[in-house]
């Protein structure tokens, strides 16, 4: 008699990168995971290089920046709010959406991967609904979705702004504020670029001239990767070199830079996590006689900020503690950084998820903490010597309004004009007379904004 028992279905086929993908996409929805941080490790888990790791790399990190002009091509596909469907099944249809509408990916591959995807990692019907909702986004081009779906540009200008760039509308609203309405849409469109790999030659350590890439047009210290890992360069890998954005590099330039009256040989990075600025600091210190004390709050970030520093010169110790109560007397450093944490909102080209994570309330706690770190940072340098306050945030919360409310509630500090200090960059002109504000549509950096005070 023949065998009637029936026989299990085959496993669904998986895409190897569409399954990193959604794997990528799920550490950052439920573990917080960054990322770039998080992306390297699922590659590897999955044995992807080259062509396949690229291809993950701008499906993820496309797919988080466009994430609210997908939410909302998809919303007008889905006959349910978005918030009813199970967050696996949302994860693929936003990488779905991003194939079809960004990526030159045939409209039957993207369809079909994402459905066995969909079909592998939640069951048959949920892969029914996602073939049925991508077969209906494939009705439009981007151009076409934006004019049904986004509002309309003359009576709710921001609305649009958000829909057609993906940015939160409060975010929209707090940009447009710091850059103008007329550079507003320059700005949201350089968010949405992939950034540049950027290495920093560390003084004294590394010569530029011996990292591949193009130099930077403002930093006398990098260069542009042209492509490959930066892992591999040799000067990175043995921590003479680094991976550093051209406007963080431009921030240790002046904090060096700045000129003090007196004695300059204590320098304090108040707020070094995870140590790139601190290692460029250390080297200018070395270069100059003087010596660096990095600070860090957090136990993990100042390891970090260790083994930055680990054989640079120029180096005085690493301590773990809080900058707003940092266990130095008053008037110990001739100069001192303030990297203050911030919303992060200058820097999504390289952290597209923070757009997504930050809220309305996290400005007005961050102004708090930032006011308190300028405050103690001013009480730990010396009358005559220099704290730069640094922000990678252009919003106006967080700079303008900052330093003004420090200022106000002190009368042994002034505010330095620190335009000279880059004489190379133009268009750098911050909210306050002699600040600088750096800006990724102009700068090709990130949103980097800069204020010199002196203790007088």
């Amino acid at each position: 008699m023949a065998d009637r028992r029936r026989r299990p279905a085959p496993r669904p086929r998986v895409d190897a990168p569409r399954a990193a993908a959604l794997e990528v996409l799920k550490a950052v929805r439920v573990d917080g995971a960054y990322t770039n941080l998080v992306l390297p490790s699922v590659l590897a888990q999955h044995g992807l290089a080259g062509r396949d790791a690229a291809f993950v790399t701008e499906l993820v990190s496309g797919t988080i920046r466009r994430r609210g002009t997908y939410d909302a091509v998809l919303a007008a596909c889905i006959d349910r709010p978005l918030a009813k469907v199970e967050a696996k099944v949302l994860d693929a249809l936003r990488l779905g959406a991003h194939q079809l509408l960004s990526m030159r990916v045939p409209a039957h591959a993207a369809i079909s991967t994402t459905v066995d995807l969909v079909r592998a990692k939640v069951g048959a019907g949920a892969a029914g609904f996602a073939n049925a909702v991508l077969r209906k986004v494939t009705a439009h081009d981007l151009d076409g979705w934006l004019a049904l779906v986004a509002p309309d540009p003359a009576t709710d200008p921001h609305g649009h702004a958000a829909v057609a760039f993906s940015h939160p509308a409060w975010v929209v609203t707090e940009l447009a504020r710091a850059v103008g309405e007329a550079e507003l849409p320059a700005l949201l469109a350089a968010d949405n670029e992939p950034p540049r790999v950027t290495l920093v030659a560390r003084p004294g350590r590394a010569a530029r001239a011996e990292l591949p890439g193009e130099p930077t047009p403002w930093s006398p210290y990098g260069v542009v990767l042209e492509g490959g890992d930066p892992g591999a360069v040799p000067a990175v890998a043995e921590g003479r070199a680094g991976v550093q954005d051209e406007g963080s590099q431009l921030v240790a330039e002046v904090a060096a830079a700045a000129p003090v009256e007196g004695r300059d040989e204590r320098w304090l990075d108040l707020c070094a996590g995870p140590g790139g600025k601190a290692a460029l600091l250390a080297a200018l210190a070395a270069a100059r006689g003087a010596r660096l004390v990095a600070g860090e709050r957090q136990a993990h970030r100042a390891r970090l900020v260790a083994r930055s520093l680990r054989g640079a010169d120029g180096v005085a110790g690493v301590v773990t503690a809080d900058g707003t109560r940092a266990p130095f007397r008053p008037g110990a450093f001739d100069r001192v950084l303030v990297d203050a944490p911030c919303t992060g909102l200058g820097a999504l080209r390289r952290r597209p998820e923070a757009r997504w994570r930050r809220r309305p309330a996290d400005v007005t706690e961050l102004a708090d903490l930032q006011r308190a770190l300028l405050g103690s940072a001013l009480d730990l340098v010396r009358p005559g010597g220099v704290v730069l306050y640094a922000t990678c945030s252009p919003v106006l919360a967080e700079t303008a309004d900052v330093v003004r409310d420090v200022l106000g509630g002190r009368d042994d500090v002034r505010l330095e004009d620190a335009s000279g200090l880059l004489p190379q960059v133009p268009d750098a002109a911050g909210p306050l007379e002699g600040t600088l504000q750096l800006w990724p549509h102009r700068h090709g950096t990130d949103a980097m904004f800069l204020a010199l005070l002196r203790r007088s």
